[in-house]
């Protein structure tokens, strides 16, 4: 019986964690995320990063640092508990493992082409396609969040959905990519700047 009304308390806790916007509130969000998103020439933030593995006890939790700037530079900074970096620039993947450097050409994919710009796209926010993605809205607390999922068969075999939450303002403050596999990459940002100068040498490879 206790087991019962401990498993009843959860179900009722989630409901009041999650519920689903209007299409008034909705519509009200895309507008300001989009609005937001038209204005971000450059975010800097730092992040935690969750990797999720079902047959893990634990997740694997590292830290660091994104750069952004207009139109598709991004730079994500690994500094614990290992030093690595990957940059998407220009249709390229740069990636530095401990001073181990490789690159990927992206341009010769359609497909990891359309992965970079969601990668992209996510860290803005700006995913409201309704041709590219089945999207549902929810109100969580303090903030809301956003479901996306692919429409694209060949994107969804790498990415079953992207979670992505906003705050008051409509800045991205996390974002969950969501494997078919159930497994997942949750990244948490914190002190996160809009519009502060980036000189190019921080994206140097």
């Amino acid at each position: 019986m206790r087991k019962i009304i401990y498993l009843l308390l959860l179900m009722v806790s989630a409901i009041h964690a999650q519920t689903k916007m209007t299409n008034t509130e909705a519509s009200l969000l895309k507008e300001k995320v989009k609005s937001q998103a038209e204005k971000t020439n450059t975010i800097s933030s730092n992040f935690v990063q969750y990797k999720h593995l079902d047959f893990l006890s634990n997740d694997i939790v590292t830290s660091g640092n994104l750069a952004f700037k207009n139109p598709d530079l991004v730079k994500w900074e690994y500094v614990k508990p290992f030093v690595y970096s990957v940059i998407f620039k220009n249709e390229n993947l740069y990636i530095n493992d401990e001073g181990k450097k490789s690159d990927v050409n992206l341009s010769s994919s359609k497909l990891f082409k359309q992965l970079n710009k969601l990668i992209v796209n996510s860290v803005k926010g700006d995913m409201f396609d309704e041709k590219e993605f089945e999207i549902a809205y929810f109100k969580k607390e303090a903030t809301s969040e956003v479901h996306f999922r692919p429409i694209n068969k060949k994107i969804s075999k790498y990415i079953k959905a992207f979670h992505i939450q906003f705050n008051a303002q409509g800045d991205v403050v996390e974002i969950k990519m969501i494997e078919p596999s159930d497994d997942y990459t949750r990244i948490v940002f914190s002190n996160r700047t809009i519009n502060k100068p980036l000189s190019d040498a921080i994206f140097a490879h």
